[in-house]
């Protein structure tokens, strides 16, 4: 039965995928903390301490199986979360009981967990990220060929294609994902620095040897997986890392809001649209809709994800000196949700990707009532040709030009600037001769070429760097 008399997060209920929620779920996180536990451990046994194999095999035998309900009933006594798991694993770790946590905080285990936790998330970003790019590639390599109206102002501007528009939804992507990849790549643990960052309980545990402490944070790096530690620290890691790492989703989620929006306006128009399943419904009253849903969601929860980027920074300017606790309440949160959202996000934008259907006819109508407007540089130099003087002409074309776009949008008529100026003694055109003009490929510039050589210099190069990460391909749950 479903939880229906308490409040649910929709970014777990609706949005992100089990693989992202698993990454943000109790017992990746409390496995997680045992896992620091043993490396410690195994540490400071390795270092010297009277510490045994026997006990750590023991803390190792119970990684897993965590026995949530004694930590919860302990929780409830001691008013401590980090306390109330180190008594809960002591007791299915007799053994191990009286070193685990030794010479430890808190944020040892609390703060390494969510670099951990923030770097796994981050590599499932990178994940989707890299086949939206992909499938965005693939769409632009099909459509490079297409004509359509360009727009300035969202007004009719010089034609482009298909394809080079998608090209610059592909770019943004791909911007993301170099900010992604270097602030993954500089992602450290914080290690066991102690209560203030000076490590004084592990100088006074390895008896003020400080060759010995210096190893601690590099061998605890290496056991889970890491290159380093940072070097310095207060208790906590400086919560200008949730910053970066929360800038970097707010660059996707603005990505991600710039295509949907263009999707939108495109489904307006009625030449490209969104996937729209045989059995869905676009609205309740009007049954003839096809509402842009999924677009629609992309740019509401990417605003959210853009807002929400700016809690790390208030955060991070608010610690005061080594730490306060002002973040913890926030951080569970802003983290947390920011990552479930753009899991959300970019599944949907793969899904809205790969579903795209594109209607020429109607991309090739609203072109060509918008063409004749636009040829009229060509179509002077050709009159020029056959004896015009251009001064005269392009005052005349400025004229019938003004007076072919009153007759639309004053009576609602098609364009008739060409056969306005095929009247006009001073072109000495035919609507023949005009009509050749009317090739919408005479106007697009170099942007087929433009497709061609982004694709093959920039984009085929990533895709084949990482052609392990392919294959993703999103689901949509509601």
């Amino acid at each position: 039965m479903a939880n229906t008399d308490g409040y649910i997060s929709p970014l777990s209920e609706r949005y992100a995928s089990r693989e992202m929620q698993h990454i943000f779920s109790e017992d990746f996180k409390f496995t997680t903390w045992r896992r620091l536990w043993i490396a410690l451990a195994e540490t400071e046994k390795e270092l010297g301490l009277n510490i045994t194999q026997e006990q750590i095999d023991e803390m190792k035998a119970h990684v897993s199986d965590i026995n949530y309900d004694v930590a919860r009933a302990r929780e409830k006594v001691v008013r401590h979360d980090v306390m109330s798991h180190v008594y809960a694993y002591g007791v299915q770790c007799p053994k191990a009981k009286g070193i685990i946590h030794l010479g430890a905080t808190s944020c040892y285990v609390g703060d390494n967990t969510d670099i951990i936790i923030m770097s796994e998330a981050l590599k499932l970003i990178r994940k989707k990220l890299v086949n939206v790019i992909d499938v965005l590639a693939k769409f632009a390599r099909k459509e490079k060929d297409q004509p359509c109206l360009a727009f300035t102002h969202f007004q009719p501007a010089q034609p482009t294609t298909l394809g080079k528009r998608a090209t610059l939804w592909l770019n943004e992507f791909v911007m993301d994902l170099g900010d992604l990849e270097y602030v993954q790549g500089t992602l450290k643990l914080l290690g066991s620095k102690g209560t203030t960052g000076t490590q004084a309980s592990f100088l006074e545990l390895f008896n003020g040897d400080q060759e010995k402490v210096d190893r601690i944070d590099p061998m605890i790096a290496e056991k889970m997986g890491f290159r380093e530690c940072y070097p310095v620290s207060g208790q906590t890691y400086s919560r200008k890392v949730d910053t970066r790492v929360l800038n970097v989703l707010a660059g996707i989620a603005a990505s991600a809001h710039k295509f949907s929006n263009d999707v939108r306006l495109l489904q307006h128009l009625k030449e490209v649209e969104e996937p729209f399943e045989k059995t869905q419904i676009g609205s309740s009253a009007m049954a003839y809709k096809r509402n842009p849903m999924r677009s629609e969601r992309i740019a509401s929860l990417s605003r959210y994800v853009m807002i929400d980027a700016l809690n790390p920074a208030m955060t991070s300017s608010e610690q005061w000196f080594e730490r306060t606790l002002d973040d913890s309440a926030n951080k569970r949160l802003s983290v947390a949700e920011g990552f479930l959202a753009v899991d959300g996000i970019l599944d949907l934008v793969l899904n809205v990707a790969d579903g795209l259907v594109v209607y020429p006819k109607v991309i090739e109508k609203h072109l060509m009532a918008e063409l004749p407007f636009m040829a009229t540089e060509n179509i002077m130099m050709d009159a020029v040709k056959a004896g015009g003087d251009r001064q005269e002409l392009h005052e005349r074309i400025r004229e019938l030009s003004m007076e072919a776009g009153r007759t639309v949008k004053e009576q609602g008529r098609e364009n008739d600037l060409l056969d306005r100026i095929a009247a006009d003694p001073a072109f000495n055109l035919s609507i023949g001769d005009l009509r050749k003009s009317m090739d919408p490929k005479k106007y697009i510039g170099r942007a087929p070429r433009q497709v061609e050589k982004y694709l093959k210099e920039v984009i085929d190069p990533l895709l084949k760097e990482r052609k392990d990460l392919l294959g993703v391909r999103a689901t949509i749950s509601v």
